[in-house]
C-alpha cells in the first residue's frame, strides 16, 4: 500500500517534469542555408561604402586640387592697360601696353608686348616710334630667388601634402577596419557561443527526457526529475543571455555596414560568422616580426606623416635660408622699331640692337640685422628638431607594440593548444560520468557538474580562438598594413 503524501510528491514530480516539455521549447538548429559572412567581405563593403573610407578619399581629391592651385603659380598671363587723358579738347596723352609674362621653374621669367603712345604732351621717356614699339626681356633674380622661391616651395610643398594626404587616408582606413575587425570577432565569438549554448539546451533536454522515462519505469527517483529540469532551467537561461549578446554584437557589427546611396545595412539571418572551431589558426615567424618592424618607418602610415611634415619643414627651411641672402633682381628688355626687334641699323658688336635699342635696370636691397630672417628661420630648424623627436618615439612605440602583439600570440597559441587538452580532458570526464550514471554509479549531481565545467571550458576555448584573430588584426595594424588585407 503507497501512503498518500508519498503518492501526492510522485504526482507532484511527474506534473512538473510533464510541463517541462511547454516550458522549455525545443531550440532552434543553425541555419544550414545561412551564407557565412568572411571578413574579406567585411572589408570589401567597409573600403566601398563606409562614410569614414569615402571620406578619406575626400584626401586625395583636396591634395588634387591643392596641386593644381600650386601649379597656377606658373601659369602664363596675359595683360593690357590703357591710360588716355583728354582736357580742354586736347589729346594730353594715350598710352597702351599689351603683353605677356611666362614664369619659369629656374627664377627666370619671360616676357614680352607692344607699346603705344601719342599725344601732345606725352613724358619725352614715353615718346615712342609713331608705329608702336615691341620689346622682349628677361627678369631674374641672381641672389635672393635664384636657388629656391616661393612659388617653387608651394609647389614642392604641394606634392608633400599629396603624399602626406594619401598617409593620413591609409591612417583612416586602417583604424577603421581595426575597429571593424574587432566588432566582427565580437559578433563571431557570440554566434559560437550562442551555438555552444544551444547544444547544453538540446543535452539537457534529452537527459530530462532520459530521466523522466527511467522514474516511470523506476530506475530513478523523483529527485532526479526536478534537478534535470533545474539544470536545463539554468542553460536556458545561459542560451538566452548568449541570444542576447548574440543580437547585441550583430548591431554593433552593422555600424560598420553601409551600401550605395549612403544606405546603412544590416545582418539578417542569412548571414552567419564563420564557425571557429572549423577555422585554421595563422603563424607568424618571429622573422617575419623582424622584416615587419623593420619595414615600419616606410610602410606604416603614422610614421609617414611624419616624414612627409619633416620633407615639408625642410623645404620651409631651404625658403628661409634663401632670404638671408640680398636681393638683387635683374631686367632687361630689347627694344624694336615698331614690331622689328632686331631693326638696329646694321652691324655687329656694339652695333647689334641688344646693345642700342634696349632698357634694364638693377635692383638691390638687403636688411642690415636680418633678425626676422634669423629668427624665422631657427624657429623652423627647431620645429625640425621636435618632429625628429616624435618621430623617434612614434617608431619605438610602433615597433614595442607590434613586438607586443606578437608575444601575445605566441602566449595564445599556447593558450589554444593548453585548453583544446582540457577540453578533451573535460569531454572524457563528461562521457565517462554520463556512463557512470546510466549504470546507476554516479549521480546526476556529478554528471551536471562535469558537463558544466566541460561547456566552461569550451566557451574559454572559443574565447581564445576569437582573441587569435583579434592579435593578427592587431600585427598587422601596428604594422601599418591591415588595409593590404
Amino acid at each position: 500500500m503507497i501512503p498518500f503524501r508519498f503518492f501526492l510528491y510522485l504526482l507532484f514530480n511527474c506534473l512538473l517534469f510533464l510541463a517541462a516539455n511547454n516550458a522549455f521549447p525545443q531550440s532552434t538548429p543553425p541555419d544550414t542555408s545561412a551564407k557565412v559572412f568572411t571578413q574579406e567581405a567585411l572589408f570589401s563593403l567597409i573600403k566601398q561604402y563606409h562614410p569614414v573610407a569615402r571620406q578619406s578619399n575626400l584626401l586625395t581629391q583636396q591634395a588634387a586640387a591643392q596641386l593644381l592651385q600650386a601649379k597656377g603659380g606658373f601659369d602664363p598671363q596675359l595683360y593690357s592697360y590703357l591710360e588716355q587723358k583728354s582736357f580742354d579738347g586736347k589729346n594730353y596723352f594715350t598710352l597702351s601696353q599689351s603683353g605677356f609674362k611666362i614664369p619659369t621653374w629656374y627664377g627666370l621669367e619671360l616676357k614680352g608686348g607692344y607699346n603705344l603712345s601719342n599725344g601732345n604732351y606725352l613724358n619725352p621717356e614715353e615718346t615712342l616710334p609713331d608705329e608702336g614699339q615691341a620689346f622682349a626681356g628677361i627678369s631674374v633674380s641672381v641672389l635672393q630667388g635664384l636657388v629656391i622661391d616661393q612659388r617653387r616651395a608651394t609647389l614642392k610643398q604641394a606634392r608633400i601634402f599629396a603624399q602626406a594626404n594619401e598617409a593620413q587616408r591609409l591612417q583612416m582606413i586602417n583604424s577603421l577596419l581595426f575597429d571593424a575587425t574587432d566588432a566582427y570577432w565580437e559578433w563571431t565569438l557570440a554566434y559560437n557561443t550562442l551555438l555552444l549554448q544551444q547544444q547544453a539546451v538540446q543535452l539537457a533536454q534529452l537527459r530530462l527526457e532520459w530521466v523522466k522515462n527511467t522514474f516511470v519505469q523506476g530506475a530513478r527517483p523523483a529527485i532526479d526529475t526536478l534537478e534535470a529540469l533545474i539544470q536545463l532551467q539554468n542553460r536556458t537561461y545561459d542560451q538566452n543571455e548568449a541570444q542576447l549578446s548574440y543580437q547585441n554584437a550583430t548591431l554593433a557589427l552593422s555600424n560598420f555596414l553601409w551600401y550605395q546611396n549612403d544606405t546603412p545595412l544590416e545582418i539578417t539571418p542569412q548571414l552567419v560568422p564563420p564557425q571557429l572551431n572549423s577555422l585554421q589558426l595563422q603563424t607568424i615567424s618571429a622573422d617575419s616580426i623582424t622584416v615587419a618592424a623593420g619595414m615600419l618607418p616606410g610602410q606604416h602610415p603614422e610614421l609617414l606623416k611624419y616624414r612627409f611634415k619633416l620633407a615639408d619643414l625642410d623645404v620651409e627651411r631651404r625658403l628661409k635660408a634663401e632670404k638671408l641672402k640680398p636681393k638683387l633682381n635683374l631686367n632687361y628688355n630689347l627694344l624694336g622699331n615698331g614690331i622689328n626687334l632686331f631693326d638696329a641699323g646694321g652691324g655687329n658688336g656694339s652695333n647689334s640692337p641688344f646693345f642700342q635699342n634696349y632698357k634694364w635696370g638693377l635692383e638691390f636691397s638687403m636688411p642690415l640685422f636680418l633678425r626676422a630672417e634669423r629668427g624665422n628661420l631657427q624657429l623652423t630648424r627647431l620645429k625640425i628638431r621636435e618632429t625628429n623627436l616624435q618621430l623617434q618615439q612614434k617608431q619605438l612605440e610602433l615597433s614595442n607594440k607590434l613586438e607586443a602583439y606578437y608575444n601575445q600570440l605566441l602566449n595564445n597559441r599556447r593558450q589554444i593548444d593548453l585548453y583544446t587538452q582540457t577540453v578533451n580532458n573535460y569531454q572524457a570526464l563528461a562521457n565517462g560520468e554520463d556512463t557512470r550514471f546510466r549504470f546507476g554509479e554516479s549521480s546526476l549531481f556529478l554528471v551536471n557538474t562535469r558537463e558544466s565545467k566541460l561547456i566552461e571550458a569550451q566557451a574559454k576555448l572559443l574565447e581564445l580562438k576569437a582573441k587569435h584573430y583579434k592579435i593578427l588584426a592587431g600585427i598587422a595594424f601596428s604594422a601599418g598594413i591591415l588595409h593590404n588585407n
